[in-house]
């Protein structure tokens, strides 16, 4: 009987390690693309406040490599094809909350993307980033959340 127990608890600890390592390893941000109701918010908030710039389908605007006229860089795609994909959460999310400031771009750096901290919560730009993350493919959704793992380290 005493035995069952033990093994019990070794397996029911096992199990939490395992959970906890789990959790870390596919969700090391605040931004879950695994959580549909953040998912959900974030698409309405995405399509309200994103979508006229970034696309309805997070495409971006065409040639978005190559500057306008006014030197500034069209908004980039948040979809597989653009690079949102290869930069940690934080930093994310200080440009939605902040705009391109530094540390994010070199002093002077002159883009149209706004800075939302008068406009969205901190809850609705974690929401906006689980959104854009749902739509990546599983390979681009690991390397991220490699990349999010790194920048904690």
């Amino acid at each position: 009987m005493r035995t069952g127990l033990v093994f019990g608890g070794v397996i029911l600890v096992t199990i939490g390690i395992i959970a906890a390592v789990w959790r870390l390893y596919f969700s090391a941000s605040e931004a879950d693309p695994n959580n549909p109701e953040q998912v959900e918010l974030g698409r309405s908030v995405y399509a309200a406040n994103c979508a006229s710039c970034h696309g309805a389908r997070l495409e971006g605007q065409p040639d978005w490599r190559r500057r306008k006229p006014d030197g500034r860089l069209p908004a980039p795609p948040h979809d597989e094809s653009g690079h949102t994909w290869h930069h940690a959460d934080d930093p994310l999310f200080s440009m939605t909350k902040n705009g391109m400031k530094p540390p994010l771009a070199p002093e002077g750096y002159e883009s149209d993307m706004p800075a939302f901290d008068d406009i969205l919560s901190d809850k609705e730009i974690w929401a906006v980033l689980a959104f854009i993350k749902s739509t990546w493919p599983k390979k681009a959704r690991k390397t991220q959340n490699r990349i999010n793992l790194q920048s904690k380290q």
